[in-house]
């Protein structure tokens, strides 16, 4: 049984799809976006597996609570979460307010957080393991400017999940991190206009930008128990965007 964040759209719809297609029943959570998550819902009931739609911010922890207890009472337990959600609010730093800042690491930040720990305690509870899959980014290894706090939240995440790894591995609980590099999704529309993307993705390694489904299939892999001797490890699924040209 999965849970995965800001999963209406771009790599946590490709990401909730994937693991139905694989055998789980999925929680598609998301802040907005009712219309694509019914629909994500649908697509993943068309395969067999249970599905339901969990409206939540995931920078409020008591919504992220009620996240795990509607999918535990909907579906009886939890095996995996994906953090997925995130928000980058770009701007150079001497532009950059404080609620700029707030508001990104509360949702990539804190949400992950949040998720995470309420997820693993259940976890416990329950027995069995578990996974959890934090979709953190290129940026955290590389300092794209105009993204401070972005930068931040997802450095942050990767080091957190380290740790989470140790300290839980008595549990049987792995946790991963997965590094997209740049993604044909919604959200980068809010930065680049349709032809920018197609000539940009022109000019990368790979010559064209990944797809959500790509880095799905990475973490329907990191959850599967052909990675089971995999925790604590940074997959990085970027197209080589980082190496030097």
């Amino acid at each position: 049984m999965a849970v995965v964040t800001g999963a209406a759209r771009g790599i946590g719809r490709a990401t909730a799809i994937e693991l139905a297609a694989n055998g789980a029943d999925v929680t598609v959570a998301d802040i907005s976006h009712r219309s694509e998550a019914d629909d994500v819902v649908r697509t993943i009931q068309a395969v067999g597996r249970r599905a339901m739609f969990v409206q939540v911010d995931v920078a409020d922890r008591g919504q992220d609570q009620r996240l795990i207890d509607e999918t535990v009472a909907q579906f009886g337990r939890l095996d995996i979460l994906v953090n997925n959600a995130a928000l980058s609010r770009r701007k150079p730093l001497l532009e950059l307010e404080v609620e700029d800042v707030e508001k990104t690491w509360a949702v990539t930040l804190w949400g992950v957080f949040h998720c995470s720990q309420l997820a693993a305690r259940q976890m416990v509870r329950q027995g069995g393991g578990g996974n959890i899959v934090s979709i953190s980014s290129v940026h955290a290894y590389r300092a794209f400017p105009l993204s401070t706090a972005y930068n931040g939240a997802k450095a942050a995440v990767n080091h957190m999940s380290a740790t989470w790894a140790v300290e839980l591995a008595p549990h049987r609980i792995r946790v991963n991190v997965i590094e997209p590099g740049w993604i044909d999704t919604p959200g980068e529309r809010q930065f680049y206009t349709e032809q920018q993307i197609a000539e940009e993705g022109k000019k990368l390694l790979m010559g064209r930008l990944g797809r959500p489904e790509e880095i799905a299939k990475a973490v329907a892999f990191l959850v599967s128990e052909d990675a089971s001797y995999i925790t604590g490890s940074v997959m990085r699924v970027d197209g080589g965007i980082v190496l030097p040209r």
